[in-house]
């Protein structure tokens, strides 16, 4: 159960200007993605809601001092009841562990207690990629569902730098022309060979511009009727505004039941194809880790169960006893 809403003062001041510190720590030093930001800020409030409903008076900041195992048993039981599946109550006991281990830092608390609990297990699941034929399909321009020849033009070139590069929606739409080194958007040549993306939690990265990936850039550049500024966000909307995720969204949707595709055929699935298709054709897992930004190479290697076919035919190949 979601804590009430009725509970305006969740927290007594002490806890909240500790709430506050460790927000900015986690936003200037560990660099968390804004998203992750809120949901922890979110999830360390509706524990605190359970807290007062828990204690009958908002939390203080030594009621983290030595939380048990008890404590957060209850609150999960209670979230588990009202539909949050496993990797949400995995989150939430993420972030509150994250809290109160700076306190720990700060001599203020102890995370035994939380050490101690388990988090709870996490569904298998992979990467559902779509096939190379269908890729080939949904970055054509001439399988795009729009009318006007300039968005059609702009959905394929999102399309296939997301398939090329293997980028997150959120990190092709924040390209500027500045990043693909379009000096004069008048004469769109893009001079860049490589991206530099700051993907989650600021990490930085190099993906390589492949030339069809240029070509589909300057094509939308050429047909934009609106002005590119060279330092905002070089792909645009139909009025003029940085496109917006929703807008990609839905023409993918479209174009997926144009083309009979799954439900799976999602702008986030390029992404998953561009790494699955890679390894498929004999790329090395640690190079596709740094394309993708992976901080653990573990994540990357789900990659490998959706491909086995083309795995076991690159071992067929390579290993010496085969």
């Amino acid at each position: 159960m979601d804590a009430s809403p009725e509970i305006l003062v969740y927290a007594a001041p002490c806890l909240l200007k500790a709430l506050d510190q460790w927000t900015d720590h986690l936003r200037s030093e560990r660099r968390l993605a804004v998203k992750t930001l809120e949901a922890y800020e979110r999830d360390l409030r509706q524990f605190c809601q359970h807290l007062t409903l828990h204690l009958g008076h908002p939390p203080r900041k030594s009621d983290f001092a030595d939380l048990k195992p008890l404590n957060m048993r209850g609150y999960l039981a209670r979230r588990r009841e009202a539909g949050n599946g496993p990797r949400t109550l995995a989150r939430d006991l993420a972030g509150i562990r994250s809290f109160v281990r700076y306190l720990e830092r700060r001599g203020e608390a102890s995370s035994a207690g939380l050490i101690a609990m388990r988090a709870p297990r996490q569904p298998s699941t992979l990467p559902k990629p779509v096939r190379a034929d269908e890729a080939a399909k949904l970055v054509s321009i001439d399988q795009q569902m729009h009318a006007e020849s300039w968005i059609a033009a702009r959905d394929a070139a999102i399309m296939t730098l997301l398939y090329g590069g293997g980028l997150r929606i959120s990190e092709g739409l924040g390209l500027t022309p500045d990043d693909f080194q379009i000096v004069d958007p008048t004469k769109p040549i893009v001079r860049a060979r490589s991206l530099r993306i700051q993907g989650k939690g600021g990490k930085t990265r190099l993906v390589p511009l492949l030339p069809i990936v240029r070509v589909a850039i300057e094509d939308y550049v050429k047909l934009c009727p609106h002005n590119l500024p060279l330092g905002e966000p070089v792909f645009r909307g139909a009025r003029g505004a940085p496109v917006q995720p929703a807008v990609i969204q839905r023409a993918m949707r479209l174009m997926r039941g144009a083309l009979g595709l799954p439900s799976t055929a999602t702008p986030h699935a390029m992404r998953h194809s561009f790494a699955t298709h890679l390894l498929g054709n004999g790329g090395d897992l640690r190079t596709i880790q740094e394309l993708l930004g992976h901080a653990s190479l573990s994540t990357t290697q789900k990659y490998t169960a959706v491909d086995t076919d083309a795995l076991l035919k690159t071992w067929n190949t390579a290993h010496p006893r085969a």
